[in-house]
């Protein structure tokens, strides 16, 4: 396996890990009572949030962690 396999396959592990744990952590939050959806579109939009929320957090964390392994490259 070359660099960059290794490297997609950390990026799609980190974005699925954080789509479930944005899930997991909206799970908690009842949608219902502040908006007057309906049970199943109230279903998609905790999916796309959690989507939402999960890309943004593993963005985050993946340029974060090159950003920390370019910083070798100043020495």
């Amino acid at each position: 396996m070359n660099i960059f396999g290794i490297q997609a396959l950390i990026d799609v592990v980190c974005q699925i890990f954080f789509v479930l744990l944005a899930f997991w952590a909206i799970q908690g939050v009842h949608f219902e009572r502040f908006l007057p959806i309906q049970e199943k579109q109230g279903k998609v939009l905790i999916v796309m949030f959690s989507i939402a929320i999960g890309f943004l957090c593993s963005s985050f964390f993946l340029s974060f962690i090159e950003n920390i392994k370019n910083l070798t490259l100043l020495f």
